[in-house]
């Protein structure tokens, strides 16, 4: 490992890891926000849930350099705008969240849901106080392969130029030279475990009861 040339480096790497942290944090957390009305959709109309899981399955098997290299042109945008990577990573969230936010909204147990109902909850607010707080630890499962998978994707933007850590490997390769190619990696490695620990705790502070309950049993 090169201690030198990180040293001389340090001011671009922490600039790229910053810009990877928002490229990858930023579509997570839109993704999600946008999957949980789909997923309820698709949840509470049966009809509506395979075209939508069949149309977000699609969607995650377009190539994501394909999907960078279009994007400009539908969007109107550069090619070496950042907003190009977001809108192509808040499109994989989703694919990859609307199935686990209407599966988890499904296996809501019955009778909290008719529980609900009986105290005359309306579906908005059935929705939003009682399915899905029951529904969170499951969508948080999912985000956590989400945020993970946005993580290694935004290095991809590299190859058309968009300034992240992916730099560091298209740098080493160029270079061969496997100090930014390990730079990369460990960097890449520990906001990926940054945002799962954000995840995990998010989901054990907003499902208080699964602690109690533990501590009961």
């Amino acid at each position: 490992m090169n201690w030198d040339w990180l040293a001389r480096n340090a001011s671009e790497i922490i600039s790229w890891t910053l810009a990877h942290v928002l490229l990858s944090g930023v579509p997570t957390v839109v993704g999600l926000a946008l999957s949980i009305p789909l997923g309820a959709l698709a949840s509470r109309y049966r009809w509506a849930y395979p075209p939508t899981v069949t149309i977000a399955g699609l969607l995650y098997t377009i190539p994501s350099i394909a999907l960078f290299v279009l994007l400009p042109g539908i969007l109107g945008t550069g090619i070496l705008d950042p907003i190009n990577v977001i809108v192509a990573l808040t499109l994989y969230t989703v694919a990859l969240m609307v199935r686990t936010v209407a599966d988890a909204l499904t296996a809501v147990p019955p009778d909290v849901r008719q529980a609900a109902v009986a105290m005359g909850y309306r579906p908005l607010r059935r929705l939003i106080t009682v399915e899905l707080p029951v529904a969170i630890p499951v969508i948080g499962a999912g985000l956590r392969v989400a945020a993970v998978s946005n993580v290694s994707l935004v290095a991809v933007a590299a190859l058309i130029g968009v300034p992240q850590l992916g730099q560091l490997f298209t740098q080493g390769q160029q270079l061969d030279f496997y100090t930014p190619i390990v730079a990369g990696i460990v960097l890449c490695a520990a906001i990926a475990v940054i945002f799962d620990a954000i995840i995990l705790s998010t989901v054990k502070l907003a499902t208080p009861w699964r602690r109690l309950g533990r501590a009961a049993a």
